[in-house]
């Protein structure tokens, strides 16, 4: 997908401040803590037709109106993704400027975990 340069923008701008994980680093966090919330931004559609296998969903459209009431804790470990990493940027700053300590944007997002064979639902 081509995206436009303002939303590149915003994306460059979100990822100085957001930290990155890569696939390998999302599944040791989630095999060392049963705690660690996967959290899927994308459209609802999106996640409808597929989803990686025990994520959450939290569409980014009403992110910061229902983050605190799902996820109270503000040091909740939160590692989310979008369909390539981009949404995911913005969603994690956002989620940062509510106070949350512990979030991370997946580097490549729902591509690549399907490139590199994570379980999924749907």
């Amino acid at each position: 997908m081509k995206h436009s340069t303002g939303f590149l923008s915003l994306v460059e701008d979100a990822l100085t401040r957001v930290t990155e994980i890569s696939l390998s680093e999302a599944r040791t966090r989630i095999d060392e803590n049963q705690d660690v919330v996967l959290l899927d931004v994308r459209e609802e559609s999106e996640w409808n037709k597929s989803h990686a296998k025990d994520a959450q969903y939290l569409g980014k459209g009403v992110l910061e109106r229902d983050l605190e009431s799902r996820f109270p804790d503000k040091d909740t470990e939160i590692i989310m993704y979008c369909g390539g990493g981009y949404r995911s940027a913005l969603t994690c700053d956002a989620a940062q400027k509510m106070g949350y300590t512990n979030v991370k944007s997946l580097q490549n997002g729902y591509k690549g975990m399907i490139a590199s064979d994570w379980p999924m639902d749907g």
